[in-house]
């Protein structure tokens, strides 16, 4: 689809979009271009797996997020802990997935900056991502959005017969480093935005 005028309605994704995240993740591994950790999943990965994802998250107060165009979901984000030690409690790591009929029309570029803008309310300091390099829409968005190549792991991955490697991208949030970590907003995420916007032409 190319980029066309319409209105991307970011929200809280609910457990009626899970069979459109679903299909949309099934359609980035079988065409190689979700992330390395996709790979492993595939012929997997149902439903109630994400259902149970989901919730998990949410209860946590992590955002997952869905954009809508229509009626249709686009394109879903969410935000993991980078780590389960204490020390990187400030950080976590990143997914988001375009709907392959929307590519170019603005979804990822709409969503992404949602999701960093409800970690950041959070309290949340750093925001990662590992993205295959065939990926290159990614590797854009990210890269406009203010994300930094900071390594790449070589033959991380192996998929489609061949190794393949990880490129890690980052991203300060709020204050980032430059202060020491403030009050946690432990409601700041309780609630998704729900914003329409415009069209673009990345990811």
């Amino acid at each position: 689809m190319q980029s066309t005028p319409f209105k991307i309605l970011v929200r809280a994704s609910s457990d009626a979009d899970v069979p459109a995240m679903l299909a949309i993740y099934h359609h980035h591994i079988s065409t190689g271009l979700g992330d390395l950790g996709a790979a492993y999943d595939a012929g997997q990965l149902e439903a109630e797996d994400i259902r149970r994802r989901r919730k998990n998250m949410r209860k946590h107060r992590l955002p997952h997020l869905v954009a809508e165009v229509e009626g249709v979901v686009a394109g879903y984000a969410y935000a993991v802990p980078f780590r389960k030690r204490p020390a990187y409690r400030y950080t976590l790591k990143h997914s988001i997935y375009i709907h392959h009929q929307f590519v170019n029309c603005g979804i990822g570029r709409t969503l992404l900056p949602a999701l960093m803008d409800a970690c950041a309310a959070a309290g949340y300091r750093q925001l990662v991502a590992y993205i295959d390099p065939a990926n290159q829409a990614s590797l854009r968005l990210h890269e406009n959005l203010g994300f930094t190549r900071v390594g790449v792991l070589p033959a991380v991955g192996f998929k489609f017969g061949q190794w393949v490697d990880s490129v890690i991208v980052q991203r300060a949030l709020g204050a980032g480093a430059t202060t020491p970590p403030g009050v946690w907003s432990e409601a700041a995420v309780a609630e998704a935005p729900s914003s329409p916007a415009g069209d673009g032409t990345d990811e």
